[in-house]
């Protein structure tokens, strides 16, 4: 399993602009099993090259305003999840030209390692179901009108499929709190990136089938070469699943009207598992770019 691990992040560039990128994060929240009513997540903005305290209120004050939200994978700090954030920012701005500029938004969840790097990959797994209904509460707080892209890596896909698949369930229960999500105006855009999610998660029967109902597009980037997503089996030792980043899934599983589009990585990755190396890549940095912001919202 230690391919499931970071790579070292490079430091973001002093001289570029960084654009407009908060940070949510869930790493003192404790593990649940449902979309809470409320959640106390720390806020940050970045400002002038600083972090500094921000609030929901804030962050979600322009409703015209794309969203982009970043969840990164297994064992990363703060430190790292914001400096990819960062970059993933840059990438999105030279690939947009909105009037109103997509807002980056940093999902920092608790994934760096403790103990045994097998045994805290294994933990790490199941707590990214529990920041599935967090993101869940969070996007349940958007204006339905505002435009959504979502990007997970690795684990993090799990909490992006889990957190739609909650506000799809949440429909028709207005217990729940949230927004209604399915046809909603705002579009829903997903890109999952070296998923660490099972093969079968959006199939007819798939664990997260009813999130597929929750997106107008699914951009998929796989790498069939990906040494650490050729140990996910062993996370699920009891099911042996594929996961979705190693070997692809089929467009029938998707509705007819949702947009799909899905690319082999293996050929510029290689081997590894980390996603700098997607955004070093000019073409798989603009493919997931495009895929987040492109016909997002009217440019």
């Amino acid at each position: 399993m230690a391919a499931l691990a970071a790579l070292p992040v490079a430091a973001a560039d002093p001289g570029c602009v960084d654009g407009d990128v908060w940070m949510v994060s869930t790493r003192r929240l404790p593990g649940i099993c449902g979309i809470p009513v409320r959640a106390d997540f720390e806020v940050e903005r970045r400002l002038d090259g600083r972090w500094v305290p921000a609030d929901l209120t804030e962050l979600l004050a322009e409703p015209e305003r794309p969203l982009v939200f970043f969840i990164h994978g297994n064992r990363y700090e703060t430190s790292d999840a914001k400096v990819q954030g960062v970059a993933l920012a840059r990438r999105l701005g030279s690939q947009s030209s909105f009037t109103a500029p997509p807002r980056t938004i940093i999902f920092s969840w608790p994934s760096q390692q403790q103990g045994r790097l097998i045994a805290s990959s294994r933990d790490t797994y199941r707590r990214s179901y529990s920041d599935g209904h967090y993101l869940a509460r969070l996007l349940g707080d958007v204006n339905p009108e505002q435009p959504v892209a979502i990007i997970g890596y690795s684990f993090g896909s799990t909490i992006a499929v889990g957190a739609i698949e909650d506000l799809v369930e949440a429909q028709h229960d207005p217990a729940r709190g949230v927004a209604p999500w399915v046809g909603r105006p705002g579009r829903t855009h997903l890109v999952l990136v070296a998923p660490a999610i099972r093969a079968d998660s959006l199939a007819p029967r798939g664990r997260f089938a009813s999130a597929a109902a929750g997106i107008d597009r699914l951009t998929l980037v796989i790498n069939t070469r990906d040494l650490a997503l050729r140990m996910f089996p062993h996370l699920e030792p009891h099911m042996g699943t594929d996961a979705l980043g190693a070997v692809g899934m089929p467009r029938r599983w998707l509705p007819g009207g949702v947009e799909f589009a899905a690319t082999d990585a293996a050929g510029i990755v290689g081997r590894k598992h980390a996603f700098p190396l997607y955004l070093e890549s000019a073409s798989l940095a603009s493919r997931i770019a495009s895929g987040a912001v492109g016909g997002l919202a009217d440019e």
